[in-house]
């Protein structure tokens, strides 16, 4: 559901397909990664408190039907507290039926708020940040131009998690590319290690065309992996996730650039998962004719 007419790029999580989405910026305020296209071309802003209560007002012939709202777009945490507060708080006095308030949020941003303004946040009702991880490995993060370390990318995660906000913690299978991919699977698995988020996807790198890393790969300089390789990377992640037994991590690799959907909880499904990706390892090695531009969009 979108009431907005700014135009530009809206994007959102696979599982807020059926939420409110609300703008509270337009952009991404990094916009810097080298593999993301998503806000190539917008240039970043705030919006006015205004402009969001206009969207607020238009959606409120709809309020008894609205129970979830993502506040977009890529990293809606950048916002001064007070400010996000008070949408807060107009949202639960126009949302009746709300039961949660959910954004992207980039690494920079939740380092910047206190766990005091986190605790705030939560009782507002945000209750679930989406959080490009990416990678637990410094020289992926640094080759990708993420713009933190794997120190400050693993304490952004805890701080949300230490809030009582969910964190749901996004991963790029192939992000690291043969060069890095044994480091990118084993430290990507010990940061999620370390956070312990409620959610953790998988996703599969897709090159865009534009973007910086599409054109390190038409140049040579970054070598992409197969989907059997992939599976492997996948595998040797999951393998090094090591959650405590009474952790219930939802985890998904559903999302379109997949090559194979693989769907659990950990640590209580990870044998299985483990079991299912061998299997697609060994059914995709057998693409012979695969070529890495059929990744790329």
């Amino acid at each position: 559901m979108y009431f907005d007419t700014a135009g530009g790029p809206v994007f959102r999580p696979p599982s807020e397909a059926n939420s409110f989405i609300l703008r509270v910026t337009q952009g991404c305020s990094h916009n810097a990664c080298c593999f993301c296209a998503m806000y190539r071309g917008v240039n970043f802003r705030v919006r006015p408190l205004a402009e969001v209560l206009s969207q607020i007002e238009a959606a409120k012939p709809y309020a008894g039907h609205i129970r979830r709202i993502f506040l977009a777009d890529g990293n809606a945490l950048v916002l001064a507290t007070e400010k996000l507060l008070e949408i807060l708080q107009v949202l639960r006095q126009t949302f009746p039926r709300l039961q949660r308030v959910s954004c992207y949020a980039g690494p920079k941003d939740m380092l910047k708020k206190t766990p005091e303004e986190l605790v705030a946040l939560r009782d507002a009702g945000l209750k679930l940040v989406y959080y490009g991880l990416e990678s637990g490995d410094d020289l992926v993060l640094s080759a990708i131009n993420k713009g933190v370390s794997a120190a400050q990318a693993i304490e952004a995660g805890q701080r949300i998690v230490a809030s009582g906000i969910k964190l749901s913690v996004m991963v790029i299978a192939g992000l690291g590319g043969q060069a890095y991919s044994g480091r990118h699977a084993l430290y990507t698995a010990q940061a999620v290690n370390a956070i312990q988020p409620q959610m953790l996807s998988a996703l599969t790198l897709m090159l865009y065309r534009g973007s910086p890393l599409a054109e390190q790969f038409e140049q040579g300089k970054f070598v992409a992996l197969s989907p059997a390789a992939i599976m492997a990377e996948l595998y040797q992640m999951l393998s090094a996730v090591d959650l405590p037994a009474d952790r219930y991590c939802l985890f998904r690799s559903t999302h379109s650039s997949n090559y194979v959907g693989l769907a659990g909880t950990l640590p209580k499904d990870k044998d299985r998962l483990l079991r299912e990706l061998q299997a697609a390892e060994v059914q995709l090695r057998g693409l012979r004719d695969w070529d890495p531009y059929n990744n790329v969009e």
